[in-house]
């Protein structure tokens, strides 16, 4: 857990990576226990809480961002930011007391001198079935 809070700015309660299982140049693994007590059950919905889309969109671009600021030693902090979400599906509900397991592939990165752009394509899955998928594009920015 202490690599990936170096890596991302994110804090709670929006971290959604609580481990990176295995990581090369263009491949990620890892996942978030979804436990009940996630502040967002408490109004979707009661009665039936399930894990906001956005949010399991939200868990996987951060994963996403681990491939390319991951392997970094760098001084000069940058920011991820999303350019684009493409193909987003979902294919099922994660709930409370669920591992959310997430894969990303890295289809393309281009380092320009002031920003970087890269192209992923993630998914998400319970218990091995699929829940959710998307296509990222995201931009590395210098801090201001």
């Amino acid at each position: 857990m202490d690599w990936i809070l170096s890596k991302l700015y994110h804090r709670f309660p929006f971290l959604m990576v609580d481990y990176v299982t295995k990581l090369t140049e263009k491949e990620i693994w890892g996942y978030k226990n979804v436990s009940y007590n996630e502040p967002y059950f408490m109004g979707h919905f009661p009665g039936y809480p399930i894990m906001p889309g956005v949010l399991v969109v939200e868990a996987m671009a951060q994963l996403s961002g681990l491939i390319i600021l991951g392997p970094r030693i760098e001084t000069e902090e940058r920011n991820m930011i999303f350019l684009g979400i493409d193909n987003v599906r979902f294919k099922g509900a994660v709930r409370p007391g669920d591992r959310l397991d997430m894969y990303v592939k890295l289809v393309y990165h281009r380092n320009a001198e002031k920003t970087e752009q890269a192209k992923m394509e993630a998914e998400a899955k319970v218990d091995g079935n699929l829940v959710a998928k998307a296509t990222f594009l995201v931009g590395l920015f210098p801090n201001p």
